[in-house]
């Protein structure tokens, strides 16, 4: 029993410190239909994507990152997010997650770099909602970094995102 009271205990204290992070900010009211970013930044130690349109901040989203840390992909398996500068190639509706679009990582660089450690890049980066048929998760996702090497928003967020972002838009990823 005394067990079970300190578990208890110490479940109330994870869930208080993970709401008192903003893991689980409220809604913000969606962006215009009609507004586009040129820009997506992706700031991995914050947490945080921003989109910009000339210049301008648009929207800020609490991001999960891949499994493996904050260092730079360093291989293909690796857990690890990327770093550089990359562009959006295509709106992919075909994938095992909630709407997704996929950054052209590698770059000619990624690849070099990996050749010369005698290692594969890895590849099919994207930002991406939850995972199919586990969007109620929400903002819990939010808690952990849960990905291979990919940026994760929530299903909701992801439709503002898909409408905002065209192809070709450029995607800067620090750390």
């Amino acid at each position: 029993m005394f067990r079970f009271l300190l578990l208890l205990i110490a479940a109330g204290a994870i869930v208080l410190a993970v709401a008192s992070s903003g893991v689980f900010a409220s809604r913000k009211p969606p962006l215009p239909a009609a507004a586009r970013a040129n820009l997506v930044v992706i700031e991995k130690s914050a947490h945080r994507m921003s989109l910009y349109a000339h210049r301008r901040l648009l929207r800020v989203y609490t991001i999960s990152l891949g499994s493996g840390g904050l260092d730079p992909k360093a291989s293909q398996g690796d857990g690890l997010t990327p770093e550089g500068h990359y562009e959006i190639d295509r709106h992919n509706t075909h994938s095992s997650f909630y709407l997704a679009l996929h950054i052209n990582y590698p770059s000619a660089m990624d690849k070099k770099v990996a050749a010369a450690r005698g290692v594969a890049p890895g590849g099919d980066v994207m930002i991406h909602g939850l995972r199919n048929y586990t969007g109620w998760i929400g903002t819990w996702q939010r808690a952990i970094d849960w990905t291979d090497g990919c940026i994760a928003v929530t299903d909701d967020e992801m439709d503002e995102i898909w409408r905002a972002v065209p192809n070709g838009t450029p995607v800067e990823i620090r750390h």
